[in-house]
Order: C-alpha cells, then sequence, then structure tokens
C-alpha cells in the first residue's frame, strides 16, 4: 500500500520525512534504519540533528545501512556516501559510529564485497525503516533500469544521466566515478517500512511512471507498488502530475 503526503514545498517535505523517521526512533529506540544520500534527504537529516540537539531524539541504541557507495573512493573522500552521511547526520547525533554501515567502496574484488554487504545487512537483523531518494529515471539506491530486478548487492555500471546528475559535487565530469556499490531491490523491498522523499517539478514525470505506470525494472522504484508499507513525501511540483489520483 502506498500513501502519499503532499507537502507546500522542500522544508515542509523535509520536516515530514524527518517526523516519519524520529516516530520511528522513538517507538522503537533500536531501529534499523536504511539511509540514503543526495541532495533530497539533506533537509530531513538537519531536522533530525534537531531533534537530537532538541532532546526530542535519541540515537544511542540505532543501527544504519546505507543504501550504497561509490566503487574506489575510500571514506574520508569528501565525494563519498560514508563522508556524506557523516557531515549530514552521524557526526551531529549520539549514534553509535559502530553501528553505522556503508558499502566499502574500496574492496577491488565486487563479488566479495557485496557479499560481504550482504552479510552486513542480514546480521543487523532486518531493515525497519528505508529511506529512499528517487532518480529522475527511477532509481533507487545505485539500481538502474535493467531488463530485471537484481535481488542482493550488487555493484552496477552508473548509466550516463546518473553520472551526469552528480558531476556537480564533483570538480570535473571525468572525476565522477562510472561504478557503485548499491543495496538490491530485494533487500529493500524486504524493509518493513519504506519512507521515498521526492521534490521538485523535475521528478514530476518519473513519480507519476513510478507509482500509476507498469512494473518494470526498466522503472525500477515501480517495485514499491508491491510493498505493503510505503509512504511517498513530495512538495506539490513533485506531485503535479498525480494529484488527481491521489
Amino acid at each position: 500500500m502506498i500513501r502519499f503526503i503532499c507537502t507546500k514545498d522542500y522544508d515542509d517535505m523535509s520536516r515530514k520525512a524527518a517526523n516519519i523517521i524520529g516516530a520511528q526512533i522513538v517507538a522503537k529506540p533500536d531501529s534499523v534504519l536504511g539511509l540514503a544520500t543526495g541532495s533530497t534527504p539533506i533537509g530531513a537529516y538537519a531536522r533530525l540533528v534537531e531533534g537530537y540537539e532538541q532532546g526530542d531524539l535519541d540515537f544511542s541504541r540505532v543501527t544504519s545501512v546505507n543504501l550504497d557507495e561509490y566503487r574506489g573512493l575510500p571514506h574520508d573522500n569528501d565525494q563519498s556516501y560514508y563522508y556524506f552521511m557523516n557531515y549530514h547526520l552521524f557526526s551531529k547525533v549520539n549514534i553509535d559510529v559502530n553501528n553505522t554501515y556503508v558499502p566499502d567502496g574500496m574492496i577491488a574484488d565486487a563479488d566479495e564485497a557485496c557479499k560481504k554487504y550482504d552479510e552486513i545487512v542480514k546480521n543487523t537483523g532486518g531493515v525497519d525503516l528505508q529511506l529512499l531518494g528517487m532518480g529522475h529515471n527511477g532509481h533507487i539506491g545505485f539500481n538502474e533500469p535493467s531488463d530485471v530486478f537484481v535481488k542482493g548487492t550488487n555493484c552496477v555500471n552508473l548509466t550516463q544521466s546518473t553520472i551526469d546528475a552528480n558531476a556537480r559535487f564533483f570538480a570535473s565530469k571525468e572525476d565522477v566515478p562510472t561504478q557503485a556499490y548499491t543495496m538490491g531491490i530485494q533487500t529493500i523491498m524486504n524493509a518493513k517500512k519504506i519512507l521515498v522523499v521526492v521534490n521538485g517539478e523535475g521528478k514530476a514525470d518519473i513519480v507519476k511512471k513510478a507509482f500509476f505506470g507498469d512494473i518494470t525494472p526498466q522503472v525500477p522504484a515501480s517495485i514499491l507498488q508491491l510493498h505493503p508499507d510505503v509512504i511517498v513525501v513530495g512538495d506539490e511540483a513533485a506531485f503535479s502530475q498525480i494529484k488527481d489520483m491521489i
């Protein structure tokens, strides 16, 4: 089942998304959170930090597993997703860094890296709430449009559109990694609850395709139609093509 929460703007989207994550932590202090990177969830993370600073949230028993990491980037690289998470959340709350997991982009053997991360996720006991952004082509994590839904953690060749979208974070387009390790679709779907955040008119078309179109690996996010508990929080611009359907 998919529930849609339409918000006024990015700030309102961020606040409502953070409220959902915060409620999960309050209800289950030892929650396992699946976390995402990219520009969309930054506002939600800032709100969660505020909740911690105000004494409303306690992250001390939380475990986190991140969706993905660039292949070939060490954790201390300022464009790595480990660095991103540490900068925006981990270093600002009382989470135990030993309980924060991001795929290791420096494991050269792709099969080994993927197997290791699948074991890590399995050993957490399962994700209670998975936060997702969504790419313009419908990718979730770095699961790009494909002929099949890949089950477990996998090494993906990033599409040119994804590389182009990420180029703004790097000194030049040539510096953008072309591969990444990412949780697979089955791993994402195994989460008890999924929270999707989307904003901006540029996401309006893919929001409609993902949640009201055919279920197809060519639009990876469309698989979420089969999950029993999905909340999509988006601003009016992102929901502009589905406002009469929700």
